[in-house]
């Protein structure tokens, strides 16, 4: 198993979860590639973002359905901006590639928005650590696990 994958596996048993990291043959890179891969809808998918948030890294958690709106988002947390944050933001805060970063297993506690959309399925499905990784969660772990803050992102 790829390092990254191992270090979100051992975040999820220190947080006590009961979803196991598994690695996939396909890519899932993105939430449409992770649902095909999956047999699951895209909504299930959990996207990791990374934003600027007035120059901090803000994770938000989003269905694979929803864009997220970002001065939406600026105005629910009293923020100036919230922008995309670039590669070298996304790996510094998190220790993962775009396209892999995973809810957990990052360097150091993130500020995290969860989306209430993904409140709607019974599973969830997040990256784990690489393109090809992925773990099985729900709603309500994401919150407990993440310390996130429940909102709804986008549309």
């Amino acid at each position: 198993m790829h390092p990254n994958a191992e270090r979100v596996g051992a975040a999820l048993r220190a947080a006590g979860s009961v979803g196991e990291v598994r690695e996939l043959t396909k890519s899932a890179r993105t939430a449409a590639e992770a649902a095909t891969a999956l047999g699951c809808p895209v909504g299930a998918i959990v996207k990791s973002l990374v934003f600027a948030a007035d120059g901090v890294p803000l994770l938000v958690l989003t269905s694979g359905s929803h864009t997220v709106d970002t001065d939406r988002l600026a105005d629910a947390l009293g923020l100036a901006t919230v922008t995309r944050a670039d590669a070298e933001m996304v790996r510094s805060a998190t220790g993962f590639p775009i396209g892999g970063v995973a809810p957990v297993g990052h360097p150091a506690p993130l500020q995290t928005v969860v989306d209430t959309a993904l409140g709607r399925y019974d599973e969830v499905w997040a990256a784990a650590g690489t393109p090809h990784a992925v773990f099985p969660t729900t709603y309500e772990e994401l919150l407990r696990m993440t310390g996130g803050h429940p909102m709804e992102v986008g549309t």
